[in-house]
């Protein structure tokens, strides 16, 4: 009965307060200044026009709950009157959103886990907090399906979108975990594949299933013949396993031995084959 009877008050004021980065049930203060804000987006636009400083997410440790004016240690009840401050809470990140979708932790799963690899798999269409993990080594949040599932890069976040480069973290755009584990801007990545670029910015592994493409290369390669002058091998680089392989030049493209992936380049020869 107890438990039945907190849930009206845990709802209390949902959706009826917030700033206009997010809908939440509180406000924070800034450690750095000690000023009160609604979110530290707010924060960061008020000091870029006087002493400009921002705040990073995790050392906000006070907050203002926005029902009953309570200033408290940052958790996602207040400790006074009971309400959620905001639906959904991340205690690593001090996260508070009311919109179970908080934009800088929507993201698409890699191609592997799913079939439609251009999916946006959101929050809002998974639930809530209990859907969610923090990654103490890639420093995000992310869906449950991705706990063991995922490669993980270190502060993979906490870094520049490779195309755009505007910082991820701070970001309120929707956001693309690659198979490599590093992260980019949705639109970015999908304007990049209108371009015809399917590696990774960063790394230059593929960053979608490229069997099919492989396939037809395959099919193209077979049926263009190279005059006798250029049948000379060549070492090849593979961008995607990593392995060094010793095969035939083609213009079209050079396969790798090991992983088929045609995403390779030529390099010189290992250095126990030059020694030879």
């Amino acid at each position: 009965m107890e438990a039945a009877a907190s849930e009206p008050r845990l709802e209390f004021g949902k959706m009826e307060f917030g700033c206009e980065h997010y809908r939440r049930r509180c406000k924070i203060r800034a450690p750095c200044c000690g000023e009160v804000f609604g979110c530290r987006h707010c924060h960061n636009e008020a000091t870029a026009k006087t002493d400009r400083h921002e705040l990073p997410r995790h050392d906000v440790k006070k907050v203002i709950c926005l029902v009953c004016d309570t200033e408290q240690p940052a958790a996602k009840v207040c400790s006074n009157c009971g309400v959620n401050m905001g639906e959904y809470y991340c205690d690593v990140c001090k996260f508070y959103d009311d919109i179970v979708s908080p934009l800088w932790h929507l993201f698409t799963l890699p191609a592997k886990l799913k079939s439609n690899s251009f999916t946006v798999m959101t929050v809002a269409s998974a639930g809530g907090r209990e859907n969610y993990f923090h990654c103490q080594k890639c420093g995000s949040c992310y869906i449950n399906d991705l706990r063991d599932r995922h490669l993980c890069v270190e502060n993979s976040m906490k870094h520049q979108c490779p195309i755009c480069c505007e910082y991820l973290f701070d970001s309120l755009r929707e956001t693309r975990i690659l198979d490599c584990g590093h992260t980019m801007h949705f639109e970015c990545f999908h304007e990049m594949l209108q371009h015809n670029q399917y590696t990774c910015p960063i790394c230059y592994k593929s960053a979608i299933n490229m069997t099919s493409k492989w396939r037809n290369l395959d099919d193209e390669v077979s049926a263009t013949i190279m005059p006798e002058d250029y049948r000379y091998k060549v070492w090849i680089f593979c961008n995607d396993c990593h392995e060094t392989s010793e095969i035939y030049f083609h213009v079209l493209g050079h396969k790798c031995c090991n992983c088929e992936s045609y995403n390779t380049r030529t390099t010189g020869a290992p250095a126990t084959q030059s020694a030879l």
